[in-house]
């Protein structure tokens, strides 16, 4: 009977010590970890890369959604509210930040503007003289060119080390390698476009790879005027781009991600030539979000059309 109770005992003592434990391990599984709040899918992405598996990254834009339209939400403005860090394009991409801006500082927010440390350009694009745009104004895109992504990489390197200092050398192996890898990426964008016989790109959509065509000594052609999505070229520009197409014999039109191509389509149904995608990187699809797309992938598929597009050479 001794023997009994004491079995009962131990093993009512074994249960408390195993509970305890198991409430530890919860406890420990429960604790949150810091909030990084990204507008665009290139932040998101290059944070992502940076910090692991040591912070929570959010991405605001829903995937599938076009960045141009997007409106702050009242669930959007709750994530913001509590996050650690809040990395945003700038105020040309998102002039919805102006509003709050007061608000996330109060909070104790860490605001990053990821567009103070790069020289915003402004082009009037197309270069054909064809053609005529009003000047434009500061072009937002500024990620389109892979070494304003490694300035971008570099700024959100300083803000993540400077709430969390004790993994810096984690965070500093991380950008690094991004930083590695956004350098082979210009290496073989300059030898595509180098080795190519056309140095234009044609498109259906509007101009978002301003940067990236400055940075490779690319023309860039479209109908459309600024960045809006709502915008709607004219009968003559259309027409102008035909033109175009059938005076230089230009292999392919190329059209945007996320939008109804239909500019792009007409065009290709009307000249014969091929419908390529170039992809700005402003967002991605719920899929891609998925797998685990980066903005490397996306800008080496853009490489593969363009090689396409520009009849690169070996």
């Amino acid at each position: 009977m001794k023997r009994r109770i004491i079995y009962i005992v131990l093993s009512f003592i074994l249960l408390i010590s195993l509970a305890g434990c198991m409430s530890d391990e919860n406890d420990k599984n429960s604790e949150t970890k810091p909030i990084i709040t990204t507008t665009l899918f290139p932040q998101y992405d290059f944070t992502n890369i940076i910090v692991g598996d040591k912070f929570e990254v959010v991405l605001l834009l829903p995937p599938g959604v076009e960045a141009h339209s997007y409106e702050l939400s009242p669930k959007d403005m709750k994530t913001l509210l509590s996050s650690d860090i809040f990395i945003y394009t700038g105020e040309a991409m998102e002039p919805w930040v102006s509003n709050i801006l007061e608000t996330l500082e109060k909070e104790d927010i860490y605001v990053l503007d990821l567009s103070e440390n790069i020289k915003l350009e402004s082009f009037n694009y197309p270069s054909h003289d064809d053609l005529d745009h009003e000047d434009s104004q500061y072009d937002p895109h500024y990620w389109t060119d892979p070494m304003n992504a490694k300035i971008m990489v570099d700024e959100i390197l300083k803000a993540v080390v400077s709430i969390d200092k004790n993994n810096e050398e984690y965070y500093n192996q991380n950008a690094n390698k991004l930083k590695d890898d956004l350098d082979r990426l210009d290496e073989d964008i300059k030898r595509v476009v180098n080795n190519s016989e056309s140095n234009t790109i044609i498109s259906g959509g509007h101009f978002a790879l301003g940067y990236f065509a400055n940075r490779y000594g690319l023309e860039y052609i479209s109908p459309y005027e600024g960045f809006s999505p709502n915008a709607e070229p004219s009968a003559q520009a259309i027409a102008k781009i035909m033109k175009i197409v059938k005076e230089t014999g230009a292999k392919a039109i190329f059209y945007e991600e996320l939008i109804d191509p239909k500019i792009a389509k007409t065009i290709s149904e009307q000249t014969g030539i091929e419908m390529l995608e170039l992809n700005a990187a402003h967002n991605v699809s719920k899929e891609q979000l998925e797998t685990g797309i980066h903005y490397v992938d996306i800008m080496y598929k853009n490489l593969d059309n363009l090689k396409k597009g520009l009849g690169y050479h070996e």
